[in-house]
């Protein structure tokens, strides 16, 4: 490589470099306000007792992976909208996003009826007797905020979409400054209210969900930015042409996410019949890696609005680069992460609980966190490039084949029985998901080589030729 190559090269990396992290800055902030949710959920139960912890580890174990299941379901409507908004054609996203509400008003619904009926799983799983009715409870209470959660998410796709994501930011900075609060009275039983424990987690979190959707109508109806789409002029009934078309494209995305987070609500389900001070060390453990989660996650949103920008500008030699470029960020981040991890396994544990059992066995499992982060770090940021060039249905099968044909038995044998060496408990099954997360890693990674491969031969150069 010349010196002149090598600075182009440069000038290049750089100029991605800043394009993705100020394209994946507010998604980040907007993604973690949603996930903190749950922090201030366990670290609020944890001060009550490890039986109120342990049932919103339970409650979080179904409602995380139901609300980014729905999340990637409703993500088509930014794909769509940001579609229009490029070719000029905003007046039809109004149309767009009002069947879009219309398709996460029917998910929320039925995701509320899910939540809401999920105590013979329990039983069926095992879990400790105790722990059941209070989790039941706390599920109920979220599943009020189900429906709001759902078309907020809908709406969103006409923000993000229009390349606005400071809102959704914002507003989920308020609902988090209001989940604290309402956590702190309905938990402990403040201004004259009972004492509500996991439950009151669970009615605060409702609260919030329902808070944002109004904000996020207020701003859309008092924005002029909007009014061009139309989205308030009239009302439309659900056209089924178009939610079927809206839910084709939207459902392997979410299935996708649902195979892997899917993943750690059976697992924490299967540690439920291993005691309360189990699985509150498991949430603790749990429950900060998923914060950490939540920053690839957003780079692999990121990573699919790059690369499928290069690839229509510049052709597949331009996507191929934004995507390696997205992997490097997110590898990263993930020894960062990791450090964390490794550095205050000591000391994250006390941000939850005071118990030292509790505290002995959270330390334990950060090791085997900080592990996963490459390996999860990877595949999530293959995963968001594989979007990018509309590859979406055979990832999902490769990830859920991931997830639970390798990593979910792996974690049972090595953590229930034994079948190779005593049962490990905890620890195995957090040496499973570090098999499932690394065998997605590798299926991705060569999925996302072949298909950059296939496309560079089909198209070197997009419409702007030749980069320069």
């Amino acid at each position: 490589m010349t010196t002149r190559e090598s600075g182009t090269y440069r000038r290049r990396s750089v100029t991605e470099l800043r394009s993705l992290i100020w394209l994946a800055l507010p998604i980040i902030a907007a993604q973690m306000s949603h996930t903190l949710l749950g922090f201030v959920d366990a670290a609020m139960a944890g001060r009550v007792s490890a039986v109120d912890l342990a049932a919103v580890a339970l409650g979080n174990a179904f409602w995380i992976p139901t609300f980014l299941f729905l999340t990637g379901v409703l993500m088509i409507v930014t794909s769509k909208v940001a579609a229009a908004n490029g070719s000029g054609h905003l007046a039809d996203a109004g149309s767009l996003v009002r069947q879009g509400a219309w398709l996460g008003l029917i998910i929320g619904c039925l995701s509320a009826v899910f939540l809401s009926s999920v105590e013979p799983i329990m039983h069926w799983m095992d879990v400790e007797p105790q722990l059941i009715p209070i989790t039941v409870e706390y599920l109920i209470a979220v599943a009020i905020g189900f429906p709001a959660v759902a078309l907020f998410q809908a709406l969103r796709g006409l923000t993000d979409g229009m390349s606005q994501t400071k809102p959704t930011m914002l507003i989920g900075f308020l609902g988090l400054a209001l989940n604290v609060p309402a956590n702190y009275v309905l938990v402990y039983g403040k201004l004259g209210l009972p004492a509500m424990g996991a439950v009151g987690c669970g009615v605060a979190t409702a609260l919030v969900m329902w808070f944002m959707l109004g904000c996020m109508l207020i701003y859309l109806k008092r924005s002029k930015l909007y009014a061009v789409t139309g989205l308030f002029e009239h009302f439309d009934w659900p056209r089924w042409s178009e939610q079927r078309h809206l839910l084709g494209l939207g459902l392997p995305i979410g299935m996708a996410l649902f195979a892997e987070t899917s993943m750690f609500c059976v697992i924490a389900l299967l540690i439920g019949g291993l005691g309360a001070i189990v699985v509150a060390g498991h949430q603790i453990a749990m429950n900060f890696s998923s914060l950490t989660f939540m920053v690839p996650f957003s780079l692999g949103l990121a990573i699919t609005v790059r690369v499928g920008h290069n690839l229509g500008l510049n052709g597949a030699r331009a996507g191929l680069f934004a995507a390696k470029m997205g992997l490097g960020v997110a590898l990263v981040f993930a020894f960062i992460a990791a450090a964390i991890m490794l550095g205050l396994a000591d000391w994250i544990p006390l941000l939850y609980t005071t118990n030292p059992e509790v505290i002995q066995l959270a330390s334990l499992l950060f090791f085997y966190a900080a592990l996963y982060q490459f390996s999860d770090a990877i595949q999530v940021a293959c995963a968001g490039a594989l979007r990018g060039y509309q590859d979406t249905r055979l990832p999902m099968v490769l990830t859920m084949t991931a997830y639970w044909a390798i990593g979910l038995p792996s974690g049972y044998i090595l953590g229930l029985t034994d079948m190779v060496g005593p049962a490990r408990g905890p620890v195995g099954f957090w040496q499973g998901l570090i098999i499932g997360l690394t065998a997605a890693a590798v299926f991705l990674s060569l999925r996302l080589y072949w298909v950059s491969a296939a496309r560079k031969r089909r198209q070197p150069w997009g419409s702007a030729g030749k980069l320069r």
